[in-house]
Protein backbone atom coordinates (compact mmCIF):
# COMPACT_ATOMS: atom_id res chain seq x y z
CA UNK A 1 0.00 0.00 0.00
CA UNK A 2 1.17 3.53 -0.67
CA UNK A 3 0.08 7.12 -0.84
CA UNK A 4 1.39 8.76 -4.00
CA UNK A 5 0.91 12.50 -4.35
CA UNK A 6 -0.90 13.33 -7.58
CA UNK A 7 -3.86 15.01 -9.18
CA UNK A 8 -6.46 12.31 -9.79
CA UNK A 9 -6.45 11.21 -13.43
CA UNK A 10 -10.24 10.96 -13.38
CA UNK A 11 -10.45 14.58 -12.14
CA UNK A 12 -8.38 15.83 -15.09
CA UNK A 13 -10.81 14.17 -17.49
CA UNK A 14 -13.84 15.39 -15.52
CA UNK A 15 -12.62 19.00 -15.84
CA UNK A 16 -12.94 18.68 -19.61
CA UNK A 17 -16.44 17.27 -19.14
CA UNK A 18 -17.41 20.28 -16.98
CA UNK A 19 -18.42 18.03 -14.07
CA UNK A 20 -16.83 20.19 -11.37
CA UNK A 21 -17.94 23.74 -10.48
CA UNK A 22 -15.40 25.83 -8.61
CA UNK A 23 -15.94 27.55 -6.27
CA UNK A 24 -19.58 26.40 -6.24
CA UNK A 25 -18.96 22.77 -5.23
CA UNK A 26 -18.06 21.74 -1.69
CA UNK A 27 -14.62 20.18 -1.56
CA UNK A 28 -13.50 18.16 1.47
CA UNK A 29 -10.22 16.82 2.77
CA UNK A 30 -9.93 13.42 4.43
CA UNK A 31 -6.84 12.13 6.23
CA UNK A 32 -5.24 8.71 5.70
CA UNK A 33 -2.81 6.37 7.42
CA UNK A 34 0.24 4.95 5.65
CA UNK A 35 -1.73 1.74 4.97
CA UNK A 36 -3.98 3.57 2.49
CA UNK A 37 -3.66 2.97 -1.25
CA UNK A 38 -4.13 6.38 -2.87
CA UNK A 39 -2.66 7.97 -5.98
CA UNK A 40 -3.37 9.19 -9.50
CA UNK A 41 -5.74 6.26 -10.12
CA UNK A 42 -7.92 7.12 -7.10
CA UNK A 43 -11.37 8.06 -8.42
CA UNK A 44 -13.39 8.76 -5.25
CA UNK A 45 -13.30 9.17 -1.49
CA UNK A 46 -12.84 5.90 0.37
CA UNK A 47 -12.86 4.91 4.02
CA UNK A 48 -10.14 2.29 3.40
CA UNK A 49 -7.06 3.42 5.32
CA UNK A 50 -8.77 6.55 6.62
CA UNK A 51 -7.59 7.90 9.96
CA UNK A 52 -9.48 7.04 13.11
CA UNK A 53 -8.93 8.80 16.38
CA UNK A 54 -10.06 11.47 18.77
CA UNK A 55 -11.10 14.69 17.05
CA UNK A 56 -11.39 13.11 13.59
CA UNK A 57 -14.66 12.27 11.88
CA UNK A 58 -14.81 9.98 8.84
CA UNK A 59 -15.04 12.03 5.65
CA UNK A 60 -12.75 14.73 6.95
CA UNK A 61 -13.45 18.44 6.88
CA UNK A 62 -14.94 20.93 4.46
CA UNK A 63 -12.43 23.05 2.58
CA UNK A 64 -12.97 26.75 2.07
CA UNK A 65 -11.61 28.24 -1.15
CA UNK A 66 -9.08 30.98 -0.48
CA UNK A 67 -10.70 34.31 -1.33
CA UNK A 68 -8.43 34.81 -4.32
CA UNK A 69 -9.09 31.49 -6.08
CA UNK A 70 -9.82 29.96 -8.47
CA UNK A 71 -7.75 32.28 -10.63
CA UNK A 72 -5.13 32.48 -13.35
CA UNK A 73 -1.58 33.39 -12.35
CA UNK A 74 1.04 33.75 -15.11
CA UNK A 75 -0.88 31.37 -17.34
CA UNK A 76 -1.57 28.71 -14.69
CA UNK A 77 -5.03 27.98 -13.34
CA UNK A 78 -4.80 27.57 -9.57
CA UNK A 79 -6.97 26.50 -6.67
CA UNK A 80 -6.08 27.26 -3.09
CA UNK A 81 -7.79 26.78 0.25
CA UNK A 82 -7.81 28.26 3.70
CA UNK A 83 -5.89 26.23 6.25
CA UNK A 84 -7.91 23.51 7.97
CA UNK A 85 -7.59 22.37 11.61
CA UNK A 86 -8.71 19.36 13.61
CA UNK A 87 -8.88 20.59 17.22
CA UNK A 88 -8.15 18.54 20.36
CA UNK A 89 -7.10 15.62 18.17
CA UNK A 90 -5.13 12.42 18.69
CA UNK A 91 -4.21 10.45 15.55
CA UNK A 92 -1.43 9.70 13.09
CA UNK A 93 -1.69 10.25 9.34
CA UNK A 94 0.49 10.00 6.25
CA UNK A 95 -1.53 11.86 3.64
CA UNK A 96 -4.85 13.27 2.54
CA UNK A 97 -7.43 13.15 -0.22
CA UNK A 98 -9.14 16.25 -1.54
CA UNK A 99 -12.49 15.29 -3.02
CA UNK A 100 -15.70 16.86 -4.33
CA UNK A 101 -18.53 16.10 -1.90
CA UNK A 102 -21.11 17.65 -4.25
CA UNK A 103 -20.15 15.41 -7.16
CA UNK A 104 -20.43 11.85 -5.82
CA UNK A 105 -17.26 12.25 -3.71
CA UNK A 106 -15.07 12.29 -6.82
CA UNK A 107 -11.33 12.48 -6.14
CA UNK A 108 -9.47 15.69 -6.94
CA UNK A 109 -5.95 15.27 -5.52
CA UNK A 110 -3.90 13.08 -3.21
CA UNK A 111 -1.41 14.64 -0.80
CA UNK A 112 1.52 12.75 0.72
CA UNK A 113 3.05 14.32 3.83
CA UNK A 114 6.33 12.45 3.27
CA UNK A 115 6.27 10.81 6.69
CA UNK A 116 3.76 9.83 9.33
CA UNK A 117 2.59 12.91 11.20
CA UNK A 118 0.95 12.58 14.58
CA UNK A 119 -0.86 14.74 17.05
CA UNK A 120 -1.63 13.92 20.67
CA UNK A 121 -4.41 15.91 22.35
CA UNK A 122 -3.64 18.98 20.28
CA UNK A 123 -4.48 20.79 17.08
CA UNK A 124 -3.58 19.27 13.70
CA UNK A 125 -3.46 21.90 10.94
CA UNK A 126 -2.88 21.55 7.23
CA UNK A 127 -1.29 24.78 6.04
CA UNK A 128 -1.74 25.25 2.32
CA UNK A 129 1.05 27.00 0.38
CA UNK A 130 0.81 30.44 -1.21
CA UNK A 131 -1.86 30.87 -3.90
CA UNK A 132 0.48 31.54 -6.81
CA UNK A 133 1.64 29.82 -9.99
CA UNK A 134 4.69 28.29 -8.31
CA UNK A 135 3.23 27.15 -4.99
CA UNK A 136 -0.56 26.68 -5.03
CA UNK A 137 -1.66 23.21 -3.92
CA UNK A 138 -3.47 22.67 -7.25
CA UNK A 139 -1.95 24.15 -10.43
CA UNK A 140 -2.80 23.48 -14.06
CA UNK A 141 -0.44 24.56 -16.84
Amino acid sequence: MAITQAAANSWKNELLQAIHDYPGDQLKIALYESSANLGASTTAYTTSGEVTGTGYTAGGKNLTFASSTPKLDTGKAILDFDNVTWANATFTCRGALIYNADKSNRAVAVLNFGTDVGVSNGDFTIEFPAADASNAIIRLN
